[in-house]
């Protein structure tokens, strides 16, 4: 992709954020799609581009009344909208269609027609982990941490420190779901889920979503908004199964994001002022310093602890408080995404002063795939 030759010129979120048993799954999509039209100033007839996870497109697209020209229903978990993203740009650039409107919406909490979910006993997981007791985020994500803590040398304190910074940034956001701070203590002192997970240290369960329009570069400038540039994009996927990665302490899915999205943008880490890392539990962050490398393996627990991605560091990071304090509702990529528009646009709560390059990293399933953006609001 060339870049900055695709704007972010339309971004907003669910009317409301955390508890919402008034609305189903579809209205969620609807409701984000809709602010993020009226931030912008279009409506669905200028739309002819569709892309949305959890939801079938076809649904979405004939709710919202929209008959596009390019359709993406890619579903990875997580990090599906920042591929969506991707592949959009790609459409666009590629002149498949002009304006795309990338949807989520999650009654992760409240569960109001949301789609049944299930385990598949035909899976690759159905047979070979859950028979084993391995199922769900909570006990499949304990398995790489717990060989990264004996290979490494992260410590439970650095770990339970993440959600502490985590918090601190929350604190600053008024839209956060928790914005008191804690402490160390307050989050050994919390329910263990699954060792060495305690529940502070796991994403939140909420209900909520939000909208991204893209379109050319060239267009940007006829928007009320101030439009975001997208310099750099990568994705991939490892295995579907927590077992089989190749490494337990690093993930190739990761790597491989991150490596194509920089090498896209033609910038250094030393260029990136604002970092997004999804942190649906607190090793993430860790994985995500490591694996795009800002630091060397084993150095992610100390660079947190010294301080370095909170208020006041080099290198902030998750700055509306990620999903273990912000948002959480099921798949946090696009909560992630809209953060990094607002630090580029220069109206996130807890504005980064003088921020031109944003990164956004995801994480879908347990390491199963990842995707990598980076933003700019230079042109």
């Amino acid at each position: 992709m060339k870049p900055k030759s695709i704007a972010i010129v339309g971004a907003a979120e669910t009317t409301e954020l955390g508890k919402i048993p008034n609305m189903s799954q579809i209205q969620l999509h609807a409701d984000a799609a809709l602010n993020a039209m009226a931030d912008c100033g279009l409506g669905p007839k200028d739309i002819d581009g569709i892309a949305c996870a959890a939801e079938w497109p076809t649904d979405l697209a004939h709710y919202l009344g929209i008959t596009p020209s390019w359709v993406d229903g890619t579903m990875v978990g997580g990090c599906s909208f920042m591929i969506h993203l991707r592949h959009a740009a790609a459409a666009i650039n590629e002149g498949l269609c002009t304006t795309v409107l990338i949807t989520h919406g999650e009654s992760g909490r409240s569960w109001v027609g949301s789609k049944a979910m299930g385990n598949n006993p035909a899976s690759l997981a159905g047979q070979f982990e859950i028979p084993y007791g391995c199922m769900g985020p909570p006990t499949m994500f304990t398995i790489p941490v717990l060989r990264y803590m004996k290979d490494l040398g992260l410590t439970h304190e650095q770990l339970a420190n993440v959600a502490v910074v985590q918090r601190e940034w929350a604190s600053k956001n008024p839209r956060a779901t928790h914005q008191d701070l804690i402490t160390i203590e307050d989050v050994f002192a919390s329910k263990m889920i699954a060792y060495p997970f305690h529940i502070l240290e796991c994403c939140l369960v909420t209900d909520g979503g939000g909208a991204l329009i893209l379109t050319t570069a060239e267009r940007a400038k006829d928007f009320p908004t101030k439009p975001v540039y997208v310099l750099g994009t990568g994705e991939s996927v490892e295995t579907p199964m927590i077992s089989q990665m190749k490494d337990f302490t690093s993930s190739s899915a990761f790597k491989v994001s991150g490596k194509k999205a920089f090498n896209e943008a033609g910038i250094s880490h030393a260029d990136v002022d604002h970092l997004m890392i999804y942190d649906a539990f607190a090793h993430l962050p860790i994985y995500g310093l490591e694996d795009l490398g800002f630091v060397q393996p084993g150095e992610a627990g100390d660079f947190i602890w010294e301080g370095n991605t909170a208020p006041g560091g080099k290198l902030p990071m998750n700055t509306n408080g990620g999903g273990l304090s912000y948002m959480h509702s099921g798949m946090y990529g696009m909560y992630a995404l809209q953060e990094s528009v607002r630090q580029m646009r220069g109206i996130a709560p807890a504005q980064v002063a003088g921020a031109k390059t944003s990164v956004c990293h995801g994480v879908g399933g347990m390491f199963g795939a990842s995707s990598t953006i980076i933003m700019t609001n230079e042109k």
